[in-house]
């Protein structure tokens, strides 16, 4: 584990990007690149459960603590990935405090959740240190749910006091089409959604968190308070890459004499 959880309740800022190739190979080159967190995304992205593996043994000798962002918040997608090794998971569109507390079950062993007890899995170094797991992992699995919903925004209270819910974290594209204002990031009515959603958090003593496009945008998300940040992807990383390089080339092309 990165300590992912303990370090955003000491208050720090930490910053990650998304995976959604499903590759192990960009996951490991992405994890290497000094990001304190990335994402592995299952929601969107182009891998499955089985290359969520792959990419969670790629990134165990990377500084990067590992989410990942199941399609829903079903007991067995929270527990295969846990079970796999993750540090923290996000589940998307949660709109209401019983979605919410569906999610929370699920991250934890009885008596705190419903997740299933089996020894021989990454997680618990195949039996060899499972007792050790257990009685850590409360204190060390993050649960992150995605604020995307008009109807959560009549919640965010309750959702942000409830034990095992760490993060309310940001979706801005789901959200402002959710208001009637997809991409309109500095509307008023999404601004306030903002506003509201952070100041749920930090009244539980919780973190908010958020996926941007542009960097130049990271003053004024850190400055409302937010602290598990997120900008870019593997695949905007590949594809900038190689349209940079291709326009480098053709530009180079001689003129016909």
């Amino acid at each position: 584990m990165k300590n992912l959880k303990k370090r955003l309740q000491q208050g720090e800022t930490l910053n990650g990007c998304w995976l959604n190739l499903g590759s192990p190979l960009t996951a490991e080159m992405v994890g290497m690149a000094g990001f304190d967190w990335v994402l592995i995304d299952l929601e969107h992205g182009a891998g499955s459960e089985k290359d969520a593996l792959y990419q969670l043994q790629a990134l165990e000798h990377t500084p990067a603590g590992v989410i990942v962002r199941v399609e829903s918040a079903e007991p067995q997608r929270i527990h295969r990935i846990l079970d796999m090794g993750a540090e923290g998971i996000m589940c998307p569109r949660i709109s209401s405090p019983a979605e919410a507390q569906k999610v929370v079950s699920g991250l934890h062993y009885p008596p705190h959740g419903s997740r299933g007890v089996a020894k021989m899995v990454r997680a618990s170094g195949f039996a060899q240190h499972f007792n050790q797991y257990y009685e850590t992992a409360r204190d060390t699995i993050l649960g992150v749910v995605q604020i995307e919903t008009v109807e959560i925004l009549n919640h965010l209270d309750e959702v942000a006091a409830m034990d095992g819910v760490d993060v309310l974290f940001i979706g801005p594209a789901d959200l402002s089409m959710a208001l009637g204002i997809f991409g309109q990031f500095d509307h008023p009515r999404f601004r306030e959604a903002l506003r509201e959603t952070v100041n749920a958090a930090q009244k539980a003593g919780k973190a908010t968190g958020i996926l941007f496009f542009n960097p130049d945008d990271y003053p004024v998300y850190h400055d409302l308070g937010i602290r598990l940040i997120a900008c870019g992807a593997d695949a905007t990383f590949v594809a900038e890459g190689a349209r940079s390089m291709a326009r480098k080339l053709n530009a180079m092309i001689p003129n016909p004499s």
